[in-house]
């Protein structure tokens, strides 16, 4: 089950763009239909028609209910009954929490040391089963395995899994079907199952559209992997604040990204932290830092050229409130 696995694997595996089209059609009466946002003061700023779609609006905060209920609608036959189990830092977890309470379905969670409380008590409130795990990608799986070991459950890989990759890709289509002219969308990178989807959604709705993946400097291994061509991995638990981003993008992630994505850009986290302190100025939104990556590109103009619409997912808005100096609680 692990998410780095083999280097080559059957294609036929690798979700289309039929599937985002399907996986929209199949979660329509089940999700927010997330408004996408402007702010002139904002475009004048960067000196581009900015589009944002706010995935922070989502059930459970995150884009991440649409691919961990795309799964849990098409379980096998043989998962019936089963609960449904993963691993996360948190966003993933709290979605398929939700996702399986919707079906009237247990749910197992291994989440690590190092995620945010805040995460970690949206899964609790979601009722899912937790166990706790070192950081680092590694040990997720390995504890993951443990337990279905132990308790069988149906996995749904929080970004390998061709079901979550089109679900994931459904926000990207709403976009484009509401903003057709974009010249540029662009989403977070971590494991890549928002990105793939995107490409996906952008290659069969608008295929002029440039699909641009943005991730923390410190957790590069996307924009790596683009470059070498062959996939590159994170070691441990990289020390960004996008803590959403510290996974190694998967193999169906990477055969999207060579076959449908343009670039793959990086980011200091200074820049993230500015980012999210200027959606918060302009746009009245508290994004957390995974989302705000793809906005630090804009900002600093590597993303899109002067005048051109861009497209960016908000893929979420669980911000640490301990983290935010004035918004954080007594004690």
């Amino acid at each position: 089950m692990s998410s780095f696995g083999p280097e080559t694997a059957d294609a036929s595996d690798v979700p289309d763009f039929a599937a985002v089209v399907a996986a929209l059609d199949r979660l329509a009466p089940w999700l927010v239909r997330t408004p996408v946002v402007r702010s002139t003061s904002f475009d004048a700023l960067c000196g581009r028609r900015v589009y944002l779609k706010c995935e922070n609006l989502q059930h459970g905060g995150a884009f991440k209910y649409r691919g961990a209920l795309n799964a849990v609608l098409q379980r096998p036959a043989a998962a019936v009954g089963l609960p449904v189990a993963t691993h996360s830092s948190g966003n993933h977890a709290a979605a398929l929490a939700l996702a399986a309470q919707a079906r009237g379905l247990a749910c197992h969670v291994v989440i690590p040391e190092d995620a945010t409380a805040s995460k970690l008590a949206a899964v609790v409130a979601a009722g899912a089963r937790i166990r706790r795990c070192p950081p680092g990608l590694a040990a997720r799986e390995a504890a993951l395995a443990d337990w279905l070991a132990a308790e069988p459950a149906h996995l749904v890989h929080p970004f390998d899994d061709a079901r979550v990759i089109a679900g994931q890709g459904t926000a990207a289509l709403e976009l484009l079907c509401e903003v057709p002219e974009l010249a540029v969308l662009a989403v977070p990178v971590g494991g890549g199952g928002l990105l793939g989807g995107t490409a996906l959604a952008a290659r069969g709705a608008s295929p002029g559209c440039r699909v641009v993946g943005v991730e923390p400097a410190l957790a590069d291994d996307a924009a790596r992997s683009l470059r070498s061509g062959r996939r590159e991995r994170l070691e441990g638990s990289p020390p960004t604040l996008a803590d959403g981003l510290r996974s190694s993008i998967g193999w169906r992630n990477f055969v999207l990204l060579q076959r449908c994505v343009d670039e793959v850009l990086t980011v200091e986290e200074t820049a993230i932290v500015a980012a999210m302190r200027l959606v918060l100025q302009h746009y009245r939104l508290l994004i957390e830092p995974s989302s705000a990556v793809a906005v630090a590109a804009l900002l600093d103009g590597r993303l899109g050229r002067p005048g051109e619409r861009v497209g960016i997912v908000i893929s979420g808005g669980n911000v640490d409130l301990q983290q935010c100096r004035y918004l954080a609680a007594p004690v």
